[in-house]
């Protein structure tokens, strides 16, 4: 996964811990989790709308 081992991903987690709180962690995960929510049903969305229109003939 990136490159990233146990202790490197132990101290990610203790440095947000740190800097924004334990209290505050689950707030922000579940608000990237609906940002990415969003993104990928608005290109599900624009990749249906690209598939159903018309060839534009010059």
């Amino acid at each position: 996964m990136f490159g990233l081992g146990t202790p490197e991903l132990l101290i990610i987690g203790l440095a947000l811990v740190l800097m924004f709180g334990a209290r505050k962690i689950p707030e922000l995960m579940r608000g990237l989790g609906s940002g990415i929510k969003e993104f990928k049903k608005a290109s599900s969305v624009e990749d249906d709308d690209a598939s159903n229109k018309p060839a534009m003939k010059s």
